[in-house]
């Protein structure tokens, strides 16, 4: 396991008589994908703003590379990108202008900054053609956000929401965009309500309900904790009217189908029907996705056909 670039301990911030956040222990392996998850209101933007030295927290720690956020904010920030899930440009400046000015107030070389604005134009697709920000749309004005995080060259990446509100091509490209940054090593932490991107892109997941961890770890690891496993059994027979091994049997179409968390009950069905004189018409195993088990961790019940 690679060592940890960020830990953070008993991180906890008030606003008033108010907690958004109670309590929170977790670290960061150096070039992992790690994912905040949580219903609105559960505490991502407030964490991942204490994490990026925007508020401080009430009382807790944070460190990256060894660094203290308390005391050496200036030093973490200079090899820090943060994108924010709402992230107003200028929109009278050209994106070549924009991306310079950011560059100036990170001390970016001009040679070097033209040579970053080229490549990350380039990764990103982004072709302004002079265009003035405000000009763009919205998909071109995130690229544009995600390039300016980028200009220092951070060594970790804070992403509030960086595919929201895009339409699916733009979303999955940043996604792609996203993993390829982890590949060239990359820290990365981010938010987001799409759970299949989350479970696609990261290492591990971070479930957060009420400001208080739920779970952590990898998709996997949360799975074999909270998934409950379900079979599908589909048959058909002349009669059911026997049948008595589970107590709710569907009727779909001309077969009957039993759902069930207990083998046992997919075992005993089979040797009725086979007693029967029926047909298995299909048997398969429901893996719960992490959508799926988030929901549920969240109090929602749910039902499968």
């Amino acid at each position: 396991m690679e060592p940890s670039i960020i830990e953070v301990k008993g991180l906890r911030k008030e606003y008033g008589d108010f907690v958004a956040v109670d309590n929170l222990s977790f670290s960061v392996g150096k070039g992992q994908i790690f994912g905040i998850v949580g219903p609105n209101g559960a505490g991502k933007t407030t964490t991942l703003k204490m994490l990026s030295s925007l508020i401080r927290p009430t009382s807790g720690s944070i460190h990256m590379k060894d660094l203290d956020i308390s005391a050496d904010a200036v030093e973490i920030k200079s090899f820090l990108g943060f994108l924010p899930e709402e992230s107003p440009l200028y929109e009278g400046m050209e994106v070549d202008d924009y991306l310079m000015y950011f560059a100036e107030l990170y001390c970016v070389p001009k040679d070097l900054a033209k040579k970053r604005i080229r490549e990350l134009l380039f990764d990103l697709a982004l072709n302004p053609d002079g265009k003035k920000i405000g000009d763009l749309s919205k998909g071109m004005k995130r690229k544009v956000a995600i390039a300016r995080s980028l200009i220092n060259d951070p060594d970790v990446l804070i992403y509030d929401e960086p595919a929201s509100g895009l339409d699916p091509m733009t979303s999955r490209y940043i996604t792609d965009y996203v993993r390829s940054l982890k590949q060239s090593g990359k820290t990365i932490i981010f938010s987001a309500h799409n759970l299949y991107q989350v479970e696609s892109l990261c290492d591990r997941i971070l479930i957060l309900k009420g400001g208080k961890l739920v779970t952590l770890g990898t998709a996997e690891e949360i799975r074999k904790e909270y998934g409950k496993i379900q079979y599908r059994l589909e048959f058909k027979v002349d009669d059911i009217a026997d049948y008595t091994i589970s107590e709710v049997v569907k009727e779909v179409d001309e077969s009957y189908v039993v759902i069930t968390n207990d083998i046992n009950v997919v075992n005993k069905t089979t040797k009725w029907v086979a007693s029967k004189g029926g047909d298995i018409v299909e048997m398969r195993t429901i893996v719960p996705s992490l959508e799926e088990i988030f929901l549920e961790l969240m109090g929602v019940e749910l039902f499968v056909d």
